[in-house]
């Protein structure tokens, strides 16, 4: 089941769909003028999965274990027992640090720490979309769910938090390849947010319109931000560093205004 089946800020003013958010092909501008790029970190195309390189065999492998063991009652078991908010208390830049620790083992693009994507995608939204700073904070909370990973959630395989999102309890579409910590302490973050940090890596649905069954029309209103959010979250995965002392007292502010000082993970 797609939407999310508890309330949520209400989506639409707040959220600017004054804009034309129909242009999801607005041209990207990163850091230094630098275009939106025609290959990844290892000079080949974005999210190709079939072409040889340094991350392919390990990429390969692991989404035949996700596939595998990503199964409807493991992820029953696993809601209810993160649902319970009980691993560790801490601030949201606090937790974007712990990433500094995570590589994800399923991306054919990135081999670098996670808090270098963060800052690359929030600043490159920033840049094109300047007055819709909860999507600014979006783009730098949006994989914070990997800290899974480290031991002091619960260290999670890989296989279990990273990849590709899909739905589980039906068959596989054929388009498949090898959020809730936000709501419930208290974000005023609009519910396209939540739907971007929830259904972001859920690239069969929005690059090729799969299991769109499933949508409800909130579903619907909101996918069109996530289709906007995807082109920087993809594409700002390059060598392009970011300052982060000099970005981070924005970040900071972005955070307390939509967050508490301390969370509950």
């Amino acid at each position: 089941m797609m939407t999310i089946l508890i309330d949520q800020p209400e989506f639409g003013v707040e959220a600017g769909f004054n804009k034309q958010v129909d242009n999801v092909e607005k041209e990207l501008v990163l850091d230094g003028g630098f275009m939106v790029p025609q290959t990844n970190s290892f000079g080949h195309t974005f999210r190709d999965y079939h072409v040889e390189s340094e991350r392919q065999k390990g990429v390969e492998n692991f989404y035949k274990t996700n596939h595998i063991n990503q199964t409807y009652d493991f992820v029953k078991r696993m809601r209810e027992e993160y649902g319970k908010l009980n691993k560790v208390e801490m601030s949201i830049w606090e937790c974007c640090e712990l990433l500094n620790d995570v590589v994800d083992e399923s991306d054919p693009d990135l081999d670098e720490p996670q808090i270098e994507h963060l800052l690359q995608t929030a600043e490159a939204i920033r840049r094109d979309y300047p007055d819709e700073d909860w999507l600014h904070l979006t783009g730098l909370i949006h994989d914070l769910g990997k800290v899974l990973l480290l031991p002091s959630f619960g260290e999670l395989p890989q296989w279990a938090v990273v990849g590709d999102t899909y739905p589980v309890g039906c068959a596989f579409d054929k388009s498949i390849v090898h959020h809730k910590v936000a709501k419930e302490n208290n974000t005023t973050l609009p519910s396209a947010a939540l739907f971007v940090i929830r259904y972001h890596s859920f690239y069969a649905l929005h690059r090729l319109g799969a299991y769109k069954h499933l949508m409800n029309e909130e579903d619907v209103e909101n996918l069109k931000w996530l289709e906007i959010f995807n082109k920087y979250d993809l594409y700002s995965k390059s060598k392009v560093r970011i300052d982060v002392e000099k970005v981070k007292p924005y970040y900071i502010s972005l955070i307390e205004k939509y967050f508490p000082a301390k969370l509950r993970w």
